[in-house]
């Protein structure tokens, strides 16, 4: 098993491939981390250059093909989950505090501002023209979903050297199964920590334990509910739920921490989605057929 780690989109990315053939595993681990670097390049609010910065400065642009999936992803989440998910909620995020790289946030204290109410902005998506175009008022933070994209899409390009798993930062992506059977991920609890055997799909965690500050004397997160505009009011401390892909996952990870306990964990025993739920109070459940 070969590892390779580096950091890009805010946190540790770790790879993992099961290879016989070291050298091309090792081409393939470089590719891997070149695609995700690409795709942050692409897709990050954060930095003043990236197409994504362009749309919510412009509002309007022929966007490159990976803009345009990640945002067709985002917009399918949001009708999925009945808008739980949602793409636009830059200007809550940034208004929350969280208007800088959260290392920089986390070194000097947040300000904040007023919220913006509720969340919801239109937008509009050519695929013809290859045009997105956003209502006025309405900028897009990909950050999470564009985050699982980017593990999918490495993780696809290191299948070809064998057996792998992209995890960034709690996002992971697994292909391909490896001579032990399954990917052990392991999940914290209050008590200990749950060992997932992962065969597929992905895997996603959202939570209010890591990213967080002060604003004042308020401690905010950055799991804005779009319904109000503001840091999400869940008996949720922490999401880890598996799907088809790390975009989907990441997707249901946030819809079903602003659900809270109870409805996440009967949404999920009813749709058979694996998931781990912490609550505030620092219970553990289980649900999804995991027992």
């Amino acid at each position: 098993m070969l590892r390779h780690t580096f950091e890009a989109m805010g946190t540790e990315v770790e790879c993992l491939v099961e290879s016989d053939v070291p050298p091309r595993a090792r081409e393939a681990l470089d590719a891997a981390e070149a695609e995700i670097r690409r795709l942050e390049a692409t897709l990050s609010r954060f930095s003043p250059d990236s197409e994504l910065s362009r749309l919510n400065r412009e509002g309007r642009i022929v966007a490159g093909p990976d803009l345009l999936r990640v945002v067709e992803l985002a917009l399918a989440g949001r009708a999925s989950t009945a808008g739980r998910f949602d793409p636009t909620v830059h200007d809550a995020v940034v208004a929350a505090g969280y208007d800088r790289t959260f290392s920089e946030v986390a070194a000097v204290p947040a300000r904040g501002s007023d919220p913006p109410g509720r969340c919801e902005g239109r937008v509009h998506v050519d695929r013809e023209l290859g045009e997105i175009r956003l209502d006025p008022g309405v900028r897009l933070d990909l950050g999470g979903i564009a985050k699982g994209d980017a593990v999918d899409r490495a993780c696809s390009l290191l299948r070809a050297a064998g057996p792998c798993l992209v995890n960034a930062g709690g996002d992971l992506a697994v292909r391909g199964v490896p001579r032990a059977g399954t990917w052990p991920v392991s999940v914290e609890t209050p008590t200990g920590s749950v060992t997932l055997a992962v065969r597929r799909g992905g895997v996603a965690t959202s939570g209010r334990d890591r990213r967080r500050w002060r604003c004042g004397d308020e401690e905010r997160h950055h799991l804005i509910d779009p319904a109000t505009g503001r840091p999400a009011a869940s008996d949720l401390l922490r999401v880890t739920v598996a799907a088809g892909t790390a975009a989907e996952a990441e997707v249901l990870a946030k819809s079903l921490f602003l659900a809270g306990a109870d409805s996440a964990a009967a949404g999920c025993d009813a749709t058979g989605s694996p998931c781990v739920l912490v609550t505030l109070d620092g219970r553990t459940v289980l649900a999804g057929g995991l027992a």
